[in-house]
């Protein structure tokens, strides 16, 4: 594609991203089912033991998450499906996804700026250093660079998450699209401090230690975790298929998203039977 060709796309008029009035739809179901869940988990306590959400949740983090217990938050005594670094990461992801899904950015393709995709790629670089710091712990005689924290990993792992929400979204929307707008999904520095703000937003409502709250974020971030590797999923499938870039409308998208996010099914679940197969527990590593 020459220069000329990606200039006409991104001029090209947006009549492809979702209007406001179309939005507005999505919003106020998102907010229903945002409501109904919180009234769920406050009418009683005991229905968050054995909820079908987070057992869910917990099966399909038990794939990719240690679950150690005392590295995990928990609802009125219940732990969260994902640790707390992985909560944080997975609640970030899916927090940047509808973010830039809301802001009419579905087909932009185009990573940030590079000054702005350092400062990105930094949040991974300082999740790094916590998770180095973290692990070191399990060795008594291991030099320490501070004493890790539940809200130290949450915090770190929302950075990583913001940063990893941006890559997969972009090139979820690479495989997709036709034609993509060759636009940069944060424009300048203001929109990474909004994103920022959100990340933080995320954190302090985790650290609340609201249990309506805490449920909701909960669930979210397990469906950030199916985000991710259902994204993931379905763009490699597209490209080893020779299928990418063929999609006009979320009709024609539907079936490569489908097929991602039942492979995402699988993989989770033949992850976590073979683990619970070795250790035999949710929660951890037996020893830890």
């Amino acid at each position: 594609m020459t220069l000329q060709d990606k200039t006409h796309l991104v001029s090209k008029p947006t009549g492809h991203l979702p209007a406001g009035s179309r939005r507005w739809p999505l919003l106020a179901l998102a907010s229903a089912a945002l409501l109904l869940m919180i009234f769920y988990a406050v009418i009683d306590g005991a229905h968050v033991d054995h909820d079908p959400l987070l057992t869910a949740g917990d099966w399909a983090g038990y794939a990719l998450c240690h679950r150690i217990t005392d590295r995990s938050f928990t609802i009125d005594g219940r732990q969260f499906p994902l640790c707390a670094r992985c909560t944080g990461m997975y609640l970030g992801a899916g927090l940047t996804a509808v973010a830039l899904f809301l802001a009419g950015r579905k087909r932009r393709v185009l990573l940030p700026q590079k000054a702005i995709f350092l400062a990105l790629l930094g949040l991974i670089a300082i999740m790094g250093v916590d998770g180095l710091n973290s692990y070191s712990h399990f060795f008594p005689s291991a030099p320490h660079l501070y004493e890790p924290r539940n809200a130290l990993r949450l915090a770190t792992g929302m950075g990583a998450g913001l940063t990893l929400g941006i890559i997969t979204f972009a090139a979820l929307a690479q495989a997709l699209w036709r034609p993509p707008v060759y636009r940069p999904l944060l424009e300048n520095w203001r929109e990474f401090g909004a994103l920022l703000a959100l990340g933080s937003t995320g954190v302090l409502a985790v650290l609340s230690n609201q249990a309506a709250l805490l449920y909701v974020l909960a669930v979210a971030s397990s469906a950030g975790l199916l985000f991710v590797v259902t994204a993931l999923n379905s763009a490699l499938l597209l490209v080893a298929l020779r299928s990418d870039g063929q999609s006009t409308t979320w009709k024609e998208a539907a079936r490569p998203l489908l097929a991602g996010f039942l492979l995402a099914i699988l993989e989770l679940s033949a992850v976590s039977a073979l683990r619970w197969s070795v250790t035999g527990t949710m929660a951890g590593f037996p020893g830890l």
